[in-house]
Protein backbone atom coordinates (compact mmCIF):
# COMPACT_ATOMS: atom_id res chain seq x y z
CA UNK A 1 0.00 0.00 0.00
CA UNK A 2 1.44 3.33 -1.31
CA UNK A 3 0.64 6.26 0.62
CA UNK A 4 2.32 9.59 0.46
CA UNK A 5 4.48 10.31 3.95
CA UNK A 6 1.89 13.46 4.77
CA UNK A 7 -0.48 10.96 4.90
CA UNK A 8 1.10 8.57 6.72
CA UNK A 9 1.35 11.96 9.12
CA UNK A 10 -2.10 12.47 8.60
CA UNK A 11 -3.61 8.72 9.33
CA UNK A 12 -0.97 8.49 12.83
CA UNK A 13 -2.94 11.85 14.12
CA UNK A 14 -6.33 10.81 13.48
CA UNK A 15 -5.01 7.32 15.10
CA UNK A 16 -3.40 8.99 18.12
CA UNK A 17 -6.29 12.19 18.64
CA UNK A 18 -9.08 9.55 18.23
CA UNK A 19 -6.91 7.41 20.88
CA UNK A 20 -7.37 10.80 23.38
CA UNK A 21 -11.15 11.80 22.90
CA UNK A 22 -12.48 8.94 21.82
CA UNK A 23 -14.33 11.37 19.02
CA UNK A 24 -14.19 11.60 15.45
CA UNK A 25 -11.46 13.74 14.15
CA UNK A 26 -12.24 16.61 11.90
CA UNK A 27 -10.16 17.90 8.86
CA UNK A 28 -10.06 21.85 10.52
CA UNK A 29 -8.33 20.56 13.40
CA UNK A 30 -5.89 18.64 11.40
CA UNK A 31 -5.20 21.85 8.94
CA UNK A 32 -4.54 23.73 12.14
CA UNK A 33 -2.14 20.71 13.19
CA UNK A 34 -0.26 20.89 9.78
CA UNK A 35 -0.32 24.54 8.97
CA UNK A 36 -2.24 23.42 5.58
CA UNK A 37 -5.97 25.08 4.63
CA UNK A 38 -8.61 22.54 5.65
CA UNK A 39 -9.73 21.58 1.91
CA UNK A 40 -5.83 20.04 1.11
CA UNK A 41 -6.51 17.96 4.72
CA UNK A 42 -10.54 16.93 3.45
CA UNK A 43 -8.68 15.76 -0.17
CA UNK A 44 -5.58 13.78 1.95
CA UNK A 45 -8.47 12.64 3.96
CA UNK A 46 -10.36 11.19 1.25
CA UNK A 47 -7.08 9.06 -0.23
CA UNK A 48 -6.75 7.68 2.82
CA UNK A 49 -10.77 6.59 3.14
CA UNK A 50 -10.51 5.34 -0.37
CA UNK A 51 -7.60 3.07 1.01
CA UNK A 52 -9.37 1.76 3.24
CA UNK A 53 -7.55 3.33 6.73
CA UNK A 54 -10.04 5.65 7.89
CA UNK A 55 -13.62 5.86 7.58
CA UNK A 56 -16.64 8.60 8.50
CA UNK A 57 -19.42 7.35 10.90
CA UNK A 58 -22.95 8.51 9.72
CA UNK A 59 -23.30 11.19 12.31
CA UNK A 60 -19.81 12.84 12.09
CA UNK A 61 -17.54 15.64 9.71
CA UNK A 62 -14.97 13.70 10.91
CA UNK A 63 -13.04 10.58 10.78
CA UNK A 64 -11.81 8.02 13.03
CA UNK A 65 -9.42 4.73 11.64
CA UNK A 66 -10.94 0.87 10.81
CA UNK A 67 -8.94 -2.02 11.83
CA UNK A 68 -6.87 -2.02 8.14
CA UNK A 69 -5.81 1.72 9.55
CA UNK A 70 -4.58 0.64 12.93
CA UNK A 71 -2.84 -2.21 11.35
CA UNK A 72 -0.62 -0.06 8.88
CA UNK A 73 -0.18 2.14 11.59
CA UNK A 74 0.71 -0.51 14.45
CA UNK A 75 3.43 -2.01 11.76
CA UNK A 76 4.65 1.55 11.49
CA UNK A 77 5.82 0.97 15.16
CA UNK A 78 8.60 -1.35 14.52
CA UNK A 79 10.70 -1.60 17.17
CA UNK A 80 9.11 0.88 19.26
CA UNK A 81 10.13 -1.38 22.50
CA UNK A 82 13.67 -1.03 22.08
CA UNK A 83 13.92 2.90 20.14
CA UNK A 84 12.99 4.51 23.63
CA UNK A 85 15.14 7.87 22.50
CA UNK A 86 12.97 8.04 19.46
CA UNK A 87 9.99 9.12 22.20
CA UNK A 88 9.13 12.30 23.03
CA UNK A 89 10.06 13.76 26.59
CA UNK A 90 6.07 12.88 27.62
CA UNK A 91 6.08 9.24 26.18
CA UNK A 92 9.38 8.54 28.04
CA UNK A 93 8.70 9.87 31.03
CA UNK A 94 5.24 7.76 31.01
CA UNK A 95 6.78 4.53 29.58
CA UNK A 96 9.13 4.78 32.49
CA UNK A 97 6.65 5.24 35.30
CA UNK A 98 4.73 2.69 34.27
CA UNK A 99 7.70 0.28 33.79
CA UNK A 100 8.39 0.91 37.24
CA UNK A 101 4.86 0.26 38.30
CA UNK A 102 5.35 -3.21 36.84
CA UNK A 103 8.43 -3.58 38.78
CA UNK A 104 7.33 -2.71 41.96
CA UNK A 105 4.24 -5.05 41.60
CA UNK A 106 5.95 -7.75 40.77
CA UNK A 107 8.46 -7.49 42.45
CA UNK A 108 6.65 -7.77 45.98
CA UNK A 109 5.49 -10.71 45.08
CA UNK A 110 7.10 -14.37 46.27
CA UNK A 111 5.20 -16.74 43.99
CA UNK A 112 5.17 -17.25 40.64
CA UNK A 113 0.78 -17.16 40.49
CA UNK A 114 0.84 -13.91 42.53
CA UNK A 115 3.45 -12.42 40.56
CA UNK A 116 1.74 -12.83 37.72
CA UNK A 117 -1.45 -11.62 39.07
CA UNK A 118 0.03 -9.19 40.21
CA UNK A 119 2.00 -7.46 36.91
CA UNK A 120 -1.91 -8.06 35.07
CA UNK A 121 -3.30 -6.08 38.11
CA UNK A 122 -0.69 -2.83 36.95
CA UNK A 123 -1.57 -3.57 33.39
CA UNK A 124 -4.79 -2.79 34.14
CA UNK A 125 -4.77 0.12 36.07
CA UNK A 126 -1.79 1.59 33.77
CA UNK A 127 -3.58 1.23 30.32
CA UNK A 128 -7.16 0.88 31.72
CA UNK A 129 -7.85 -2.26 29.42
CA UNK A 130 -8.82 -5.65 30.55
CA UNK A 131 -5.85 -7.48 31.55
CA UNK A 132 -5.27 -11.38 31.25
CA UNK A 133 -2.78 -14.12 31.97
CA UNK A 134 -2.56 -17.50 32.01
CA UNK A 135 -1.88 -19.42 35.07
CA UNK A 136 -1.16 -23.33 35.50
CA UNK A 137 -3.95 -24.00 32.41
CA UNK A 138 -6.22 -21.52 33.78
CA UNK A 139 -7.01 -17.61 32.65
CA UNK A 140 -6.74 -15.20 35.16
CA UNK A 141 -8.86 -11.88 33.78
CA UNK A 142 -8.69 -8.06 36.10
CA UNK A 143 -10.60 -5.32 35.17
CA UNK A 144 -13.28 -5.84 33.48
CA UNK A 145 -15.14 -3.20 35.25
CA UNK A 146 -12.71 -0.76 33.60
CA UNK A 147 -13.05 -2.17 30.24
CA UNK A 148 -16.88 -1.88 29.97
CA UNK A 149 -16.28 1.98 30.99
CA UNK A 150 -15.01 2.93 28.30
CA UNK A 151 -17.18 4.61 25.81
CA UNK A 152 -17.25 1.98 23.06
CA UNK A 153 -19.18 -0.36 25.04
CA UNK A 154 -22.59 1.89 25.58
CA UNK A 155 -23.65 -0.68 22.93
CA UNK A 156 -25.25 -3.85 24.64
CA UNK A 157 -24.16 -6.11 21.40
CA UNK A 158 -20.47 -5.14 21.70
CA UNK A 159 -20.68 -6.16 25.55
CA UNK A 160 -22.24 -9.50 24.30
CA UNK A 161 -19.55 -10.05 21.49
CA UNK A 162 -16.70 -9.18 23.93
CA UNK A 163 -18.24 -11.77 26.77
CA UNK A 164 -18.06 -14.42 23.69
CA UNK A 165 -14.52 -13.73 23.37
CA UNK A 166 -13.65 -13.68 26.34
CA UNK A 167 -15.60 -17.48 27.12
CA UNK A 168 -13.55 -18.80 24.75
CA UNK A 169 -10.35 -17.18 24.75
CA UNK A 170 -8.29 -19.83 26.94
CA UNK A 171 -8.61 -22.97 25.02
CA UNK A 172 -7.54 -20.96 21.76
CA UNK A 173 -4.74 -19.69 23.67
CA UNK A 174 -3.84 -23.19 24.16
CA UNK A 175 -4.53 -25.15 21.11
CA UNK A 176 -3.22 -21.75 18.91
CA UNK A 177 0.01 -20.94 20.81
CA UNK A 178 0.66 -17.77 19.00
CA UNK A 179 4.38 -18.17 19.04
CA UNK A 180 5.40 -14.46 18.82
CA UNK A 181 7.13 -12.33 21.49
CA UNK A 182 4.13 -9.53 21.34
CA UNK A 183 1.22 -10.57 19.36
CA UNK A 184 -1.23 -8.08 18.38
CA UNK A 185 -4.70 -9.11 17.09
CA UNK A 186 -6.75 -5.88 16.06
CA UNK A 187 -10.69 -6.15 15.39
CA UNK A 188 -11.60 -8.12 13.28
CA UNK A 189 -8.14 -9.98 13.37
CA UNK A 190 -9.16 -11.57 16.46
CA UNK A 191 -9.72 -15.35 15.32
CA UNK A 192 -12.49 -15.48 18.13
CA UNK A 193 -14.72 -12.22 18.58
CA UNK A 194 -14.26 -10.83 15.33
CA UNK A 195 -17.22 -8.64 15.67
CA UNK A 196 -16.69 -7.39 19.21
CA UNK A 197 -14.07 -4.18 17.58
CA UNK A 198 -11.72 -5.04 20.34
CA UNK A 199 -7.80 -5.48 20.42
CA UNK A 200 -5.77 -8.16 22.11
CA UNK A 201 -2.52 -8.03 22.42
CA UNK A 202 -0.67 -10.63 24.46
CA UNK A 203 3.09 -11.32 24.83
CA UNK A 204 4.17 -14.89 24.80
CA UNK A 205 6.75 -15.89 28.26
CA UNK A 206 7.93 -18.81 30.03
CA UNK A 207 6.80 -19.34 33.61
CA UNK A 208 6.93 -22.58 35.42
CA UNK A 209 3.95 -23.33 34.53
CA UNK A 210 4.51 -23.81 30.69
CA UNK A 211 6.85 -22.16 28.12
CA UNK A 212 3.99 -20.92 26.28
CA UNK A 213 2.64 -18.97 28.98
CA UNK A 214 0.53 -15.37 28.13
CA UNK A 215 -0.21 -12.05 29.78
CA UNK A 216 -1.52 -8.50 27.94
CA UNK A 217 -4.82 -6.58 27.73
CA UNK A 218 -7.97 -6.75 25.77
CA UNK A 219 -8.95 -3.04 25.20
CA UNK A 220 -10.87 -1.40 22.49
CA UNK A 221 -9.28 -0.53 18.75
CA UNK A 222 -9.15 2.66 20.30
CA UNK A 223 -6.14 3.06 22.39
CA UNK A 224 -2.49 4.14 22.99
CA UNK A 225 -0.82 1.04 20.97
CA UNK A 226 2.98 2.48 21.49
CA UNK A 227 2.36 2.70 24.99
CA UNK A 228 0.47 -0.80 25.66
CA UNK A 229 2.34 -2.82 23.34
CA UNK A 230 5.60 -1.52 25.35
CA UNK A 231 4.02 -2.34 28.87
CA UNK A 232 2.69 -6.09 27.52
CA UNK A 233 6.12 -6.69 26.33
CA UNK A 234 8.16 -5.19 29.03
CA UNK A 235 5.57 -6.87 31.50
CA UNK A 236 6.61 -10.63 29.73
CA UNK A 237 9.92 -10.08 29.39
CA UNK A 238 10.22 -9.11 33.23
CA UNK A 239 8.05 -12.34 34.01
CA UNK A 240 10.24 -14.46 32.45
CA UNK A 241 13.75 -12.87 33.68
CA UNK A 242 11.89 -13.58 37.42
CA UNK A 243 10.37 -16.10 37.33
Amino acid sequence: MEITERQRKILCQIIEEYAETASPVGSVTLAKLFNVSPATIRAEMARLETLGLIAQPHTSAGRVPTDAGYRFYVNSLDGVNEDVLSRSDVERRSLERGTHALEVRVGAQSRADTAIRGAVDALVELTGNLGLATIGGQLYLAGLTRLFTQPEFGDTRRVQAVARLLDNLEPWLREAAPGEALNIFIGHENPIGKNSEVSLIISKFRSPFSDRSYIGVLGPTRQNYSKVMSLVKYAGNMLEEIL
